[in-house]
């Protein structure tokens, strides 16, 4: 099946799924209910918030769209992806749509995140913890990754593979700058009202507390919540398995300080900067 085939059949798919919906909460349609989407830095813990969105369904008028994930960067061959081509994934999602990505947050993006009709999150996590999970990502979870062979070929040990990680490839001719560098265009979806942003630490310390802000974000851009907000948070959470996600190692926060060395500690600081301290994560660069 191509490309273009097997995009109509999710979209036939979706489509069915819609028709349930309504038939399930006894509307004549989903316009006017929000679409609600996911972005985040990747290993950020996208998979936990795409299962909380995902549980909407159950406690209104939602579809889980089944559209693939809107990236920025082709995972098999780096490429970094036109804004037109993730203009045109976003613009596909309609009224109840579930869906999520890695999407900076350029103008454009902002625009569609942002306007009415749609509710936005975005899912921070600790830069360190990131790295750690992007060596395992890469060497363990994902041969097809455009840098599986690099990581498992030519670096010899995990300490090697983690600044990399670090600190990028920029001689490699394909696009993958410092951790700062790739976290930059992120910066744009926090402090923006219209998007949520939740730290992956705090949802994973006290998940109950990060679905009601879920929830409500969703309410305030209007989400009809068919059933008590605690009978919501209630299902939505019986839905949680972070094991199901096909990239779930750990789900840990701060394990970076059992795998930083000194190197990479100054490494880190030397390319970061204030990032953490910008990020909430530090309250100075004496860390």
């Amino acid at each position: 099946m191509d490309a273009n085939a097997a995009l109509l059949a999710r979209l036939a798919r979706r489509q069915a799924r819609r028709w349930g919906s309504m038939l399930r909460w006894r509307r004549y349609s989903l316009q006017g209910v929000p679409v609600l989407f996911a972005t985040s830095f990747p290993k950020s813990g996208t998979h936990l918030l795409t299962q909380v969105l995902q549980g909407f369904p159950r406690v209104g008028p939602a579809v889980v769209s089944g559209l693939p994930a809107v990236v920025t960067y082709a995972g098999d061959s780096g490429r970094t992806r036109a804004e037109g081509e993730i203009l045109a994934d976003l613009r596909r999602l309609r009224p109840g749509d579930i869906a999520y990505g890695h999407v900076h947050a350029t103008p454009a993006t902002i625009d569609i995140l942002c306007q009415p009709g749609w509710a936005g999150y975005f899912m921070l996590r600790d830069p360190r913890d990131v790295v750690v999970s992007h060596v395992h990502y890469v060497t363990e979870m994902e041969p097809g990754h455009i840098h599986h062979r690099y990581y498992t070929e030519e670096l010899k040990s995990f300490d090697e593979r983690l600044l990399v990680s670090i600190l990028g490839r920029p001689e490699s001719g394909i696009e993958f700058p410092d951790i700062a560098l790739r976290f930059q265009p992120y910066l744009g979806w926090m402090g923006r009202r219209e998007i949520l942003a939740l730290r992956f630490e705090e949802f994973i310390q006290d998940q109950a507390a990060g679905i009601h802000q879920a929830l409500q974000h969703a309410v305030e851009r209007g989400f009809p919540l068919a059933i008590s907000p605690e009978q919501a948070i209630a299902n939505v959470l019986q839905g949680l398995d972070p094991g199901r996600s096909p990239t779930f190692r750990r789900g840990k926060s701060g394990g970076w300080r059992e795998v930083f060395t000194v190197q990479h500690i100054e490494a880190f600081k030397q390319v970061a900067g204030d990032l953490l301290v910008r990020l909430g994560y530090e309250q100075d660069l004496s860390w």
